[in-house]
């Protein structure tokens, strides 16, 4: 069902402009992973392309196993913005210290494909700079079932660390859920040039769209925020201009 609106009491910038989790593709994951499954034996990619579900669990449950009982925040500083696919009872505006917010794993599904790969957001660690975002917050109620349901999108592939993180906030102090780029992963990218990045965001697209449109919704979730963001605007007009499109007035 949609969100009430008591939700965006204090993001009204949100309202309306998130995908209602009972519609998004992310949440009846089990089906949408046997699909991927399927799909994967018919192009005979590697049948190890993700975690085996019950690693994937063993880290939810390693996490916040001590937190049962009570609600829980999490951090979006991505798609969970306009697409969390939870039922979330409440948004604030967040920001994170000694994290940037970065594409720096290399993605060749979803928003990328073998032959052009994209790359997929995630939180870098830098000491010296800071992400904001939104932070959501899960009832005790349902957060055993809301978690899990993200777990198997956001720990398909192992490429995030899941972390309890300190948020500030308007209305004061959270510790919520996480997702931070694996630096040790295969898959990690993270020394490539904001020019590089560009070139590949500009041409790489996969079953969920392109790798530019991805961009460009988080742009518009941040503004709606009030979040200005100077390296991912610069990195969507560089975008724009490895697309070879004239620099926007």
């Amino acid at each position: 069902m949609p969100f009430a609106p008591d939700v965006f009491r204090h993001c009204p910038g949100l309202e309306g402009r998130i995908q209602d989790p009972e519609t998004s593709r992310f949440r009846d994951m089990e089906a949408r992973i046997a699909e991927l499954d399927a799909q994967i034996r018919v192009d005979g990619g590697d049948p190890d392309w993700r975690i085996p579900d019950d690693m994937r669990e063993a880290t939810r449950h390693a996490l916040l196993d001590g937190r049962g009982g009570e609600d829980l925040w999490v951090f979006g500083y991505g798609s969970l913005i306009w697409d969390p696919a939870i039922h979330a009872a409440e948004f604030r505006r967040a920001r994170l210290a000694g994290f940037r917010r970065a594409f720096c794993l290399h993605l060749e599904g979803g928003r990328g494909s073998p032959d052009a790969p994209g790359l997929m957001a995630a939180l870098d660690a830098d000491p010296g700079h800071a992400c904001e975002g939104v932070a959501m917050r899960l009832p005790a109620a349902i957060a055993d079932e809301e978690t899990r349901i993200m777990w198997m999108r956001e720990m398909i592939a192992g490429t995030y660390h899941p972390a309890i993180v300190p948020l500030e906030t308007p209305q004061g102090p959270v510790e919520a859920i996480a997702f931070l780029a694996d630096a040790r992963h295969e898959r990690y990218v993270g020394d490539l040039s904001q020019r590089e990045r560009a070139s590949r965001i500009a041409v790489a697209e996969g079953r969920l769209g392109t790798n530019r449109e991805y961009l460009e919704n988080l742009l518009d979730s941040l503004h709606a925020l009030g979040i200005d963001d100077p390296e991912m605007t610069e990195l969507l007009r560089m975008v724009r201009e490895a697309a070879g499109e004239a620099p926007v007035a």
